[in-house]
C-alpha cells in the first residue's frame, strides 16, 4: 500500500525523540535501559500508526514494549499518538528499522512476545520470503523469544493466514490457539484492535488469530 508523504515528517519525530529507542548496539547491551525498570519485554512488528501498541502497553503496564516500523511516515502518528496523553507507565520505545534487522538489535531470548498484526500479504509467490510468517522471519523469531515466549498473529488475509500455519507446520510448530474468526472467542474480551481491524471488522471481516509458544 501506498504511504502519503507527511510534512515536516524529519522535524516531527525529532520532536517526540525522547521516546525512540536508542541504537541497536545500546538494546543489545540491555534491552531494559530505555524503560529505567526491569520488566518483561514485548515486541510489535509493523507497529503503524500506533493503535495496538499504544492499547497493549496500557493493557499491560508491568510489560516493556518496543514498537518497529520501517516507514517514518507512518510511524511519526505513531509516536505523536503515544506522546499525547502524560503517562503513569512510560513502557514503548519506537524503532525505525527494518524486520529484517531484528537479529542485529535484540539479544537472543529476551522477548516474551512479539506480534504481528496485518502485515503485509505479499500476495505473489515469488514474494513468498518477504512475508513476515515466512519460515526464515519465525526461525528468527524462534531465537529471539525466551523459552516461554510467544508469536501472536493477526490478518484479515485467510490465503496468508493458511501460509502462516503451513510454515509452523512445517517448522514442526503447533499453535495452542488458532481462530478464523477471532471476535466471537473468548480471546476477543482482552483483543486489542488495530486501525486496520476496526476497518476491516466493522465491514463484516472475520479476523484470523493464532498464537504460538515457539521455543515450548
Amino acid at each position: 500500500m501506498r504511504v502519503r508523504k507527511k510534512k515536516h515528517t524529519d522535524s516531527r519525530i525529532e520532536a517526540q525523540s525522547r521516546f525512540l529507542a536508542p541504537a541497536a548496539e545500546k538494546i543489545k547491551e540491555n534491552i531494559n535501559a530505555p524503560f529505567g525498570r526491569e520488566g518483561k519485554v514485548r515486541l510489535e512488528i509493523g507497529c503503524g500508526k500506533g493503535g495496538f501498541i499504544v492499547g497493549e502497553s496500557e493493557r499491560l503496564p508491568e510489560c516493556n514494549f518496543y514498537a518497529l516500523e520501517l516507514i517514518s511516515d507512518v510511524i511519526v502518528t505513531a509516536l505523536e499518538k503515544y506522546a499525547a496523553e502524560e503517562r503513569e507507565n512510560d513502557n514503548v520505545r519506537f524503532i525505525i528499522a527494518n524486520a529484517k534487522e531484528l537479529r542485529e538489535t535484540f539479544p537472543e531470548k529476551s522477548l516474551d512476545a512479539i506480534y504481528v498484526n496485518f502485515c503485509d500479504p505479499w500476495p505473489k509467490a515469488g514474494h513468498a520470503k518477504r512475508r513476515l510468517v515466512h519460515r526464515d522471519f519465525i526461525n528468527m523469531y524462534s531465537d529471539l523469544l525466551t523459552d516461554s515466549g510467544v508469536l501472536r498473529f493477526k490478518t484479515d488475509n485467510a490465503p496468508l493466514f493458511e501460509f502462516a500455519l503451513e510454515e509452523l507446520e512445517a517448522l514442526g510448530k503447533t499453535p495452542s490457539f488458532v481462530t478464523r474468526d477471532l471476535h466471537s472467542t473468548e480471546m476477543q474480551k482482552d483483543n486489542v484492535m488495530t486501525e486496520y481491524e476496526k476497518k476491516f471488522s466493522s465491514q463484516g471481516v472475520k479476523i484470523c488469530m493464532l498464537e504460538v509458544a515457539l521455543n515450548a
